[in-house]
This record gives structure tokens, C-alpha cells and sequence, in this order.
């Protein structure tokens, strides 16, 4: 295994000024990534009170049925005590979803172990699974490739409602037949058998998607006691349910500061990630027919197409008596987080970054600052075939994530082009043309129609020709068209980076099981440039 660096052409314009553009942290944010910001926020965190006790014990709860190492215990205790946590989260997907999951992970260990002795205090890793998230086709499928391109496999199974990821149950059989299906599509290598082995015992253990995904996930950092917890787990809204009657209280200012934030944000060209409406209540409730999103009208707190209308005072009593029915939205969410742990610091995607960017003015409104904001690392992973079709193609990997493959493979199979053979048929064409055009002469308009359907006859066998040529071509050159493909599909799939399609069990097929700890070991940089790992 080799890491590398690379500056990416084509980054994200809210990444670009997050990294780059001083007065827009200033606006958005209220510390920059820097090592000097660190006790700074180790500072504001000490004058804040947390249920720390509570909290440690919620999570060991949670993570007891997946097993918990010596390292997760251990920082369950300095969590109980003084820690201070590095959060970031992701969707419970199927075989953990897209890589980036797994980089999101690493960033959080690898910053956390980074700020632990830098800092000199307990800094723990935390991963805060959004199993409360109801949309389940962002999580319900996954990607393989061959030849031809990525193909998207989707969980047959059909959820009516708006479940949440951790109440939706899967069929065991229809899981079993599925994940089997996927391990067919990566192809059999020495690694394939105890990977399935363990996906399917995985499988097997847990009904629900998000236990699926936590229960693979503890095994790829059991080593580096990663904990976790589950949004949606009940006994974290016992935790919560007093901040939630702080969002029902302050529910109008929060949503106007929201509003004018990303007000602010749109007039400086960055969209509006959220579309943020004053009307929004920006909770969800968990009702009957599913996880729906609340808005405020007349001052009631609604859901028109459910017909759901609370009073304020009702809404109280939900937040007091029944928590577990409430949940957050992507604005209520991160604040949450940081009123239930003691976050030094988040690591998140882009998108994220961006959703993050409209909430400076509500933290502040519930008397906190926004922790330090790092983006989680982003990673490429080069298999050795990838590498040697780079190699054979004289293609660089700058031009492959760049998106040049289709024009360098074009202009490869135009120099393929076998000239003579085309010259030739041009020319029969050109005399066959000719030859009509003096049978035309003097004919009867009947007899030029039928001339005329002939030679349009011939014209498209002399267009079969042609296309046969080409085909005969292109089988030739096979090999040489198949390194294309294995660059395309394999580094840069859907026109989008590999982390953001495949699995990384499409790797550790490849690799081994060995593919996340051996990642962890390489000096991978969290300066905001692209990582790309030599397999």
C-alpha cells in the first residue's frame, strides 16, 4: 500500500471558500481549522455542563448487543469523566454504504488520536448513526461494475411508509439472496468466502438496517474503539428531550435566523442547501404512518397531508412524556449534538459543510458556538489493474478524476481507423451515386422512384459495412479498449468519485479484510487535498 496527494480541478465552491476564504468563516462559522482553535473550544466546552454519566451509560446500551472492545470500553469511561469527543455521522447503509462512509470514520480516529496527544487530554471518537433518516432509497442499494459500467442493485423489498432506518426490518432470506448476489458481482478471489461469511452472519444477527450497518461497521474499528450511537435509539431521547422542548419553544426564532442565514449564504452564490421556510418547525414526528416533518401554522405545530395538528402545549407534553417521537431535521440536528456531547470537533462531508454553514446565528441563540468544522478525508483507492491501465494508456490519474477518459478513448478508436478500407467503400459509394444519376436520365418518374429505393438500398449496406468494419476493429483492439473501461468505472464511476458509488467491500474483496486497518496506518493528511491509495 502507497499514499499520495493531489489537489482535485474540480472541488466544491462551498469547500473552496471554506478552506481559502477568511471572511467567509468569519460569517458562517465560528472557528477556523487550525491547531490554535482546539483550546479554544477545549475552553468554551469546560464552562459547559453535560450529562456525561447518562450519556456514557446510553451509549454502552447501544453498542453492548454489537460487542464492545477494551479500547471502546475505556473511552466510554473518559467520556463519563472529562473526555471531549471528535462526531461525525452517516446514513445506516447496505455494506456500510459508500466508501465515504468509512473515510468519515477514519477521519474521526485518526483527528481524535491526533487531538489526544496534541492536547493532552482524553479525546474520543464517535460515530453518530442517523438511523432516524426515513428515506430509505438513499440507502437501499449498492454499486458493482463490469465492462459495461457500474450497475445498481436495489433491495427488492418495498417500505410503504416513511420508516426510519432503525425500525425498518429486512426480510433475512431476501437479505441473505441479495448481499450472496452482490459477493457474485465482485468475482470470486481468496478473500470472497470469509467476507461473505461475516456479512451474512451480520445479517443473520440483526433485523434492521441500521443494526446491519452497525454491526459491520464495529467490526471494521473494533480495534480503535470507535463508538457509536444510534439517533433514533430511545433511551438518547430520554437525553434529549429537554433540549427538544428548548426547539419547540424557540421554534419561530430558530427558523427565521435559519431563513436569513441562508439568505445570507444564497446572495454570495451558494445556493440554498436546505431551502429553509420561516414556517418550518424543522422537528419531525413519528406518527402512525411514518416519520413526517412539522411546520407551523397559527401556532400549532402541523403535518396538512397527515392531518396532525399540536398545540404548543401538547407538542411540551410530547417532548416531556413520549421523546422518542420527536426527531431532528438537518437543522436541528448538529445543534442537538453538540447540547448532548461534548464535541471538539465535527467531521463532515461537503454537503454537510454546507448545511452547517446557516446554523452560526442558532447556535448562538441557544448560547453555544459551533465546534470546529474539519472535512473528513477523501480518498481514491488504485487497484493494481487500475494502475497498470493508467500505465498502458499514458493516461494520468489527474486526467482520469478530471473526467478525460471518454475524449482519450475517442481519440484512440478514431486512430484505429482503418483509412484505406474507407477510402474504398467512399469511393464505390461515389461511383454507385454516379451510375444512378445517369440511369436517372431520361427515365420515367415511376422507374427514377424505383431507382431512387435502390439506391437507397445499397447506400445503407455500404453503412452495414462500415459498422461491421468498425466492430471487427474494435475486437481487435479489445484489450487495450478494456483499460478504458477499468479506468473509468473503477476510479472515476457515474462520473462522480469512487467513494461516493462503491462499497468498500468491492475492495476488500480485492485486498483483503485487512483493507481499513492497513488504511489507518498510512499517513494519511487532513489538510483538505484528495488522498489517493496505491493498492
Amino acid at each position: 500500500m502507497e499514499i499520495k496527494s493531489m489537489a482535485l480541478s474540480n472541488v466544491n465552491k462551498v469547500m473552496q471558500a471554506y478552506n481559502h476564504d477568511e471572511q467567509f468563516i468569519h460569517t458562517f462559522f465560528d472557528y477556523r481549522n487550525e491547531n490554535r482553535s482546539y483550546l479554544e473550544r477545549l475552553t468554551e466546552l469546560s464552562g459547559r455542563q453535560f450529562l456525561r454519566k447518562e450519556l456514557s451509560s446510553v451509549i454502552r446500551s447501544f453498542m453492548e448487543p454489537f460487542g464492545i472492545s477494551k479500547k471502546a470500553s475505556a473511552h466510554l469511561e473518559e467520556l463519563s469523566e472529562n473526555g471531549v469527543v471528535v462526531i461525525g455521522g452517516q446514513q445506516a447503509g447496505i455494506l456500510t454504504g459508500p466508501l465515504y462512509s468509512v473515510h468519515k470514520a477514519i477521519t474521526v480516529i485518526l483527528l481524535a488520536e491526533e487531538k489526544r496527544k496534541e492536547l493532552g487530554v482524553p479525546v474520543i471518537p464517535v460515530f453518530w448513526v442517523a438511523g432516524e433518516d426515513h428515506d430509505l432509497n438513499e440507502i437501499n442499494h449498492v454499486y458493482t461494475e463490469n465492462s459495461r459500467g457500474t450497475l445498481k442493485h436495489k433491495y427488492p423489498e418495498k417500505f410503504i411508509l416513511k420508516v426510519m432506518a432503525s425500525d425498518a426490518t429486512y426480510s433475512e432470506k431476501e437479505m441473505t439472496a441479495f448481499v450472496e448476489g452482490i459477493f457474485r458481482q465482485f468475482g470470486e478471489t481468496e478473500h470472497t468466502r470469509p467476507l461473505l461469511e461475516e456479512v451474512l452472519t451480520a445479517v443473520e444477527k440483526e433485523e434492521t438496517f441500521t443494526g446491519f450497518f452497525v454491526r459491520l461497521m464495529n467490526g471494521l474499528f473494533h480495534e480503535q474503539g470507535l463508538l457509536f450511537i444510534d439517533s433514533a435509539f430511545k433511551p438518547l431521547r430520554e437525553i434529549e428531550k429537554n433540549h427538544f422542548t428548548q426547539f419547540i419553544s424557540e421554534s419561530d426564532k430558530l427558523a427565521g435566523l435559519i431563513v436569513d442565514k441562508e439568505g445570507q449564504f444564497s446572495a454570495l452564490g451558494f445556493g440554498k442547501p436546505i431551502e429553509a421556510e420561516k414556517e418550518a418547525a424543522h422537528l419531525f414526528y413519528v406518527h402512525e404512518t411514518g416519520r413526517v416533518l412539522l411546520s407551523k401554522t397559527d401556532g400549532a405545530f402541523v403535518n396538512e397531508s397527515t392531518g396532525i395538528r399540536f398545540s404548543y402545549e401538547e407538542m411540551l407534553n410530547i417532548a416531556a412524556e413520549k421523546p422518542w417521537l420527536l426527531s431532528n431535521n438537518v437543522a436541528t440536528r448538529p445543534i442537538m449534538q453538540d447540547l448532548v456531547f461534548p464535541v471538539l470537533a465535527f467531521v463532515g462531508g461537503p454537503g454537510e459543510i454546507a448545511y452547517w454553514a446557516l446554523l452560526k446565528d442558532a447556535f448562538h441563540h441557544f448560547e453555544i458556538k459551533m465546534p470546529i468544522i474539519v472535512p473528513r478525508v477523501s480518498v481514491t483507492l488504485v487497484s493494481k489493474r487500475a494502475k497498470q491501465a493508467m500505465a498502458s494508456t499514458s493516461l494520468t490519474l489527474e486526467e482520469v478524476l478530471d473526467g478525460k477518459v471518454p475524449e482519450v478513448r475517442e481519440r484512440f478508436i478514431g486512430s484505429l481507423q482503418n483509412e484505406q478500407f474507407e477510402k474504398l467503400v467512399a469511393e464505390m459509394e461515389k461511383q454507385l451515386k454516379e451510375k444512378y444519376e445517369e440511369l436517372r436520365e431520361g427515365s420515367s418518374t415511376a422507374m427514377q422512384q424505383v431507382l431512387e429505393k435502390n439506391l437507397k438500398f445499397h447506400e445503407k449496406q455500404l453503412d452495414y459495412i462500415r459498422r461491421k468494419a468498425e466492430e471487427e476493429l474494435l475486437i481487435q483492439h479489445e484489450t487495450a479498449l478494456r483499460k478504458y473501461s477499468i479506468l473509468e468505472n473503477e476510479l472515476f464511476p457515474e462520473g462522480s468519485l469512487q467513494e461516493r458509488i462503491y462499497t468498500p467491500y468491492l475492495f476488500m474483496n480485492q485486498y483483503g479484510p485487512e483493507l481499513v486497518r492497513d488504511l489507518l496506518r498510512q499517513p494519511i493528511k487532513m489538510d483538505g487535498t484528495h488522498q489517493i491509495v496505491y493498492l
